[in-house]
């Protein structure tokens, strides 16, 4: 057992003799077993016995000791003020952090200060700016089984909270490739495998039975959005849904919430219902969206690179991402994640969009003014939990002074643009609560909302009056240190404060002969006295007095405003949805007019695209060559029964020469025509895809026990399970993870099921050249391959897809390219060679090989591997590792490894 989670055994031996704060410790070490605590003293918090160890050695500070009658305890402790930095680290070695905070204030108690956790910090559950670490959702879930799987997701620091249902654990992993969530809860009846379902990424833990009871699952759906059966279809979604409502409270501290283990969580200093910023639920089926798997997304290289070689900000979602705001960036990742389905929806975005981008005035005003929005969202999370600052009032009220200008700029924009005209008469200004805090709050308050300095002076007459009354003191005390020189004859009297003392009059040793009687001594120091006077500490006490009613009332004129603000929660949230999807349509219209997109049209029998471009490869290559794709529909989409045009392409040429980018590129366009941008090509005609499918590129699951060979399969078997006419799939190299032979068998057996069985869109690459035959025996089925050329005797790849199949795989020449010894590279052509001679019986040209190669692609090769393996064998006979120093010996490993790849 983890020795930083639970009761310390050190203590539990000493259990009922524990001082007063250690038995708070050990108690709430008891209660949330499940979380690492961290507990308030003073200015720090301190954690003990084995959590103390482990914070010490994972945040990198002194780990100490704490003494008292019952014995001796390791301690490490936090500064508050820089706590976040130290959570993360707690949080990034796989630990819930439980804060227990002092809720009492230490002046006002005669005894031990009583402590509660007032938020235990998850990987999924995090509102705190320093933690999120950007714009992106960051989601928790709760997986719940029955007749179907019910799946539940919320986003607490924006209130963002989704609900849907699936039939099976694969159905599952897929609906969670589109979130991403950071961490999960699952209920006691599931069963899966949760590396696979929910990634290895993701925190998955069991949670309370009685959370998932039905009963008191929906009694808090019911709480927070209402009735459950008008909301929600099935009894496994209400208890995902209202268990991880539970779980929110719990991590929240809320009232009514319950720990792990099913008991009630004390109450912090939150009320019951600080959660009511939950107040919308969408339930959706996923069928309403295009089907994006784990894979395709990884593939597809949509939000993270699959390779740490790439360059920065290169995923497709960095490369339209133009968005103005942080509301704006993340649903244009939500769009991204979920393309549409729906026909009428996609071409409404294509309408406005199409409106902005022929439109420059309109989209750069409207571009400019977005800048301005703040995350209404998190504001407004912050808001409703009592946890927001005046700043953070001032921020929201910036915003909605922003919303006027952006509704008069959009009533210029194409009114028969649908979208744009349901924004505009949509745009909530949410005058008063702008005008409430605008009259409450100062322009520029201070961070702490407790120490005065936040209201702004005429918005309340009690408050003004007390303010009066401090600065009038403050302003008699700064004429009385002239006032005092001129009584006592002193000039080097001083008149100053501290919080210690007070005010107070400082006069040095030398003029002490000249204090007046009625100066009375505070303090003695070195070379001076300080004293005070009946009238100045008279004075003193006015101030104090003043100054903290003062701050007493101008906290709760604050709250009051916070609350009221809170009270508008659900518009707020309206608002800001509807700036996200204002500020995705500007950013699409904006790349659209920058990087010559075209409006594509939905919803037609096949896909027909001019001069396609790969919209993120463009933007890092100095030139890039555009190519046309054409795919029919799949005989069963062949209404009439007719001849079937070809929805299958085998794909043929040599490596570096385009066609993963090319195949990329194809599934790119459809899927953002489907969120509703425009796309990188000179036009297009798409179906309404249901779903992308890919197998591309190499991994393996060592840890797992799965070769690279054993991942590619499992990937082929979801293919071929559940791809339909209306998919599209990207294949590359299917089967080259086996024997030739078996390889090509695998591949040609594909190659006909999807033709026959399937009909999906296909795009096939191959170096099984053998696999073009294909098209003379399936009439869905043509080849086509990327040309090249030779010039001063090399090859010249031109990076164009052309009909017909390739000649050859070149991959001889590829290996010289990439700087493989010549040695190698002459070795290789001489088994090259010596196999065409075997295989064809003619002469031993370069004519020959490309006919070897067209019986066999992978001759190249297995040539270029032994050829590799000779030289490296070679390379380590005639290293001598006893006489290298350290440095060599790892540059010869580097360089035996760079010939490997």
């Amino acid at each position: 057992m983890d020795t930083a989670l639970g009761p310390p055994a050190q203590m539990a031996e000493q259990a009922d003799d524990l001082t007063p704060m250690m038995a708070q410790y050990f108690e709430l070490c008891d209660r949330y077993d499940d979380a690492l605590v961290l507990f308030q003293v003073g200015d720090f918090y301190e954690a003990f016995c084995g959590a103390a160890e482990r914070v010490a050695r994972l945040c990198e500070i002194t780990l100490t000791q704490r003494t008292d009658s019952t014995g001796e305890y390791p301690m490490a402790g936090i500064p508050i003020d820089n706590a976040e930095s130290y959570i993360e680290t707690l949080l990034d070695a796989g630990y819930r952090v439980a804060v227990a905070d002092q809720v009492e204030d230490p002046d006002e108690v005669s005894g031990v200060v009583e402590r509660a956790v007032t938020r235990i910090v998850t990987p999924g559950t995090l509102t705190e700016a320093e933690l999120l670490g950007g714009a992106d959702n960051n989601y928790v879930a709760a997986l719940a089984a029955g007749e179907r799987y019910g799946l539940a997701l919320v986003d607490i620091s924006t209130g963002d909270c989704y609900a849907t249902s699936v039939g099976s654990e694969t159905a599952v992993a897929d609906e969670l490739s589109r979130f991403g969530p950071a961490e999960a809860i699952v209920g006691p009846d599931v069963d899966v495998d949760e590396e696979s379902v929910f990634g290895a990424a993701c925190l998955v833990t069991g949670y309370d039975a009685a959370a998932f009871e039905r009963e008191r699952a929906e009694g808090r759906i019911q709480r927070y959005f209402g009735p459950p059966e008008r909301l929600l279809a099935g009894d496994a979604e209400r208890r995902a849904c209202g268990a991880l409502l539970a779980y929110a409270e719990y991590t929240r501290g809320s009232s009514g919430a319950v720990g792990p283990d099913g008991e009630p969580v004390d109450p912090d200093v939150d009320p019951e219902g600080t959660l009511d910023y939950l107040n919308h639920l969408t339930r959706y089926d996923p069928r309403e969206y295009m089907l994006l798997d784990a894979v395709a997304v990884e593939s597809l290289e949509l939000f993270e690179r699959r390779s740490v070689r790439g360059h920065e900000n290169r995923t497709l979602v960095d490369t339209l991402d133009e968005t103005a705001c942080a509301l704006g960036r993340r649903e244009l990742t939500d769009w991204l994640r979920r393309p549409l389905l729906d026909e009428a929806r996609i071409d409404a975005r294509h309408e406005a969009v199409d409106a902005l981008t022929r439109d420059p005035a309109t989209r750069e005003r409207l571009h400019d003014l977005l800048t301005e929005v703040y995350d209404l969202e998190r504001l407004i999370s912050r808001v409703s939990r009592g946890r927001a600052n005046a700043r953070d009032l001032r921020s929201l009220a910036s915003t909605l002074a922003v919303v006027p200008d952006v509704r008069e700029t959009l009533a210029d924009a194409d009114v028969d643009a649908r979208l744009l005209a349901d924004l505009h008469a949509t745009l909530d200004p949410l005058t008063e609560t702008r005008e409430e805090i605008e009259a409450a709050i100062r322009p520029d308050p201070p961070q702490q909302v407790t120490e005065g300095g936040v209201i702004r002076e005429g918005y309340d007459g009690e408050l003004d009056d007390l303010r009066s009354t401090e600065r009038s003191g403050k302003e008699w005390i700064a004429d009385l240190e002239a006032s005092e020189r001129e009584r006592t004859g002193i000039d080097s009297l001083k008149v100053g404060h501290n919080s210690v003392h007070g005010y107070y009059i400082e006069v040095t040793n030398a003029n002490l002969d000249l204090v007046p009687e009625d100066y009375q001594r505070r303090q003695t120091l070195k070379n001076s006295e300080r004293f005070y006077t009946p009238e100045l500490k008279e004075r003193e006490e006015e101030i104090l007095r003043a100054e903290t009613a003062a701050d007493d009332v101008e906290y709760d004129i604050f709250c009051a405003v916070r609350d009221d603000v809170a009270a508008e929660a659900e518009r707020v949230q309206a608002l800001a949805d509807r700036l996200a999807r204002l500020d995705v349509l500007v950013a699409f219209a904006e790349v659209a007019a920058r990087h010559d997109y075209c409006r594509p049209t939905v919803g037609g029998e096949g896909i027909d695209i001019e001069r396609g471009r790969h919209p993120v490869v463009e933007r890092t290559e100095a030139a890039f060559v555009p190519n046309d794709t054409h795919l029919g529909s799949g005989p069963m989409g062949d209404a009439d029964g007719g001849e079937t045009d070809p929805f299958f392409a085998v794909i043929t040429g040599p490596n570096m020469s385009g066609k993963s980018t090319y195949m990329r590129q194809v599934a790119l366009v459809c899927l953002l025509a489907q969120a509703g941008s425009f796309v990188p090509a000179a036009s297009a005609d798409l179906p309404v895809l249901d779903r992308v499918f890919t197998r591309v590129g190499a991994s393996d699951d060592i840890a797992g026990g799965r070769s690279t060979f054993m991942i590619e399969m499992s990937e082929l078997s979801t293919i071929l399970s559940a791809a339909t006419e209306d998919s599209l799939v990207l294949l590359d190299e299917v089967g080259r993870g086996t024997s030739t032979a078996d390889g090509l068998a695998i591949a040609r057996a594909v190659t006909e099921f999807l033709h026959d069985d399937v009909g999906a869109y296909t795009l096939f690459a191959t170096h099984h050249h053998d696999l073009t035959d294909a098209a003379a025996d399936l009439a869905g089925v043509a080849n086509r391959h990327f040309e090249t050329s030779r010039e001063d005797g090399r090859v010249v790849f031109d990076h164009e897809l052309a009909p017909g199949a390739a000649a050859a795989s070149y991959g001889v020449e590829v290996a010289e390219m990439a700087g493989v010894p010549d040695a190698v590279v002459d070795r290789s052509r001489d088994l090259l060679e010596r196999t065409g001679d075997a295989d064809t019986g003619e002469t031993s040209d370069r004519e020959t090989v490309a006919g070897a190669t067209r019986t066999n692609g992978h001759v190249e090769g297995a040539a270029v591997e032994r050829a590799v393996e000779r030289d490296i064998a070679r390379t380590l006979r005639e290293t001598d590792v006893a006489t290298m120093t350290p440095i060599e010996a790892l540059n010869t490993l580097a360089a035996l490894a760079d010939r490997v790849d």
